[in-house]
């Protein structure tokens, strides 16, 4: 148990260059608050239903993160600073880094007890300060969140989803880096996807300029063409009435 802790907080801090020691990572709020869902987790599968939400209610006054004792949260999680709030049906996988102010949010609340309403986030993805993933939709592996996003359906692997509502940056899944970026904002190397759009419309309009431009052409020559004959045939019949 201790070795599996000391992996964590030495996960942790790969991610994360400000503690000195693994003693500081202790102190995280995002670590207490998991140490805490850890055993409210276990109380709410054991059917101890009140008991368990007793226990997360303790860990939201002392942490500022609420994560609901069904939440099922796999190896590793980080979460740094706090102040995000992980649904009941809610699928966490191994290696997730979420930012402050993150949302594992529902849309159908008619699906009701047993339904799920909430996302699954696989393993290493990155979700940003302030995202919005909401609904039973799936967050691929190693996908990325920018800062603010809303999310309402599914993220291939890979992906970098940026905006409201949250669109991928238009560079194909396996472009991006495979190792740890953090933050969860695109690389220095992808283009703001709205400047990327505006291109894109750029290049069309000027496709659609030179069609124009050769069908114009093209009609030109045919009503060339088309008047030839007439002319010669005007000029045979004034020679014939000569």
């Amino acid at each position: 148990m201790l070795r599996e802790l000391g992996r964590y907080l030495d996960s942790i801090k790969a991610r994360d260059p400000a503690p000195r020691s693994r003693w500081e990572i202790l102190l995280y709020p995002g670590v207490l608050a998991i140490g805490l869902h850890r055993v409210a987790h276990w109380l709410f599968r054991g059917e101890l239903y009140f008991v368990a939400r007793f226990v997360n209610h303790f860990a939201r006054l002392f942490t500022g993160i609420d994560i609901h004792p069904g939440a099922k949260i796999g190896r590793h999680l980080f979460i740094d600073h706090g102040f995000s709030v992980i649904g009941e049906t809610a699928e966490i996988g191994d290696n997730v880094t979420i930012y402050q102010c993150v949302t594992l949010g529902g849309t159908n609340p008619t699906n009701g007890v047993g339904g799920k309403r909430h996302p699954t986030i696989e393993d290493d993805a990155i979700l940003g300060s302030g995202a919005q993933i909401l609904g039973p939709i799936t967050v691929g592996k190693r996908a990325r969140i920018g800062a603010n996003a809303v999310v309402t359906q599914d993220v291939p692997e890979g992906a970098t989803m940026v905006g409201v509502r949250a669109r991928p940056t238009l560079v194909e899944a396996e472009q991006y880096q495979k190792d740890f970026v953090p933050y969860g904002t695109p690389c220095s190397e992808v283009f703001d996807p709205a400047t990327q759009k505006l291109e894109i419309l750029q290049c069309e309009m000027e496709q659609l300029q030179r069609r124009i431009a050769a069908y114009a052409e093209e009609r030109d020559n045919k009503d060339v063409a088309h008047d030839e004959p007439a002319k010669v045939g005007k000029a045979k019949s004034g020679g014939d009435s000569n």
